[in-house]
């Protein structure tokens, strides 16, 4: 497997096949400004978060800080990339229906079809 420098991570556009696979501009979740900056920026926002690179500067180190959860994003880039990251971790929406489909079939052994087609009503007489 190929590493990639620093050099080419800033200049890889980012996509996110799994979670967005037309694109953020197209997903409704982004702005046009915020789709551009993720485009831009989220390779190197990436990397830094998996450890791949080692933040370099003062700026790096504040992403990181801001992807991690330890401050609040003071750039549009960081903010972008925390939206990002909530949107593609948050739960699931559930099903009317439930989670699983539950199929259970009771038979009752004292049930029995009558061949004939009586059937006897009891009435009570009072």
């Amino acid at each position: 497997m190929t590493t990639l420098s620093r050099e080419q991570l800033v200049n890889r556009p980012f996509v996110d096949k799994k979670h967005y696979p037309y694109g953020f501009a197209r997903s409704g979740d982004f702005s046009i400004t915020e789709s551009k900056l993720l485009q831009a920026h989220g390779s190197l926002f990436a990397a830094l978060v998996d450890g791949k690179i080692t933040p370099s500067s003062e700026a790096e180190i504040n992403y990181l800080n801001s992807a991690l959860g330890q401050c609040e994003p003071a750039t549009p880039q960081a903010r972008a990339w925390v939206k990002y990251q909530t949107r593609i971790n948050r739960p699931k929406a559930a099903s009317i229906y439930g989670s699983k489909r539950v199929v259970t079939e009771e038979l009752d052994d004292n049930v029995g079809i009558d061949d004939d087609n009586h059937h006897e009503i009891d009435i009570d007489d009072d």
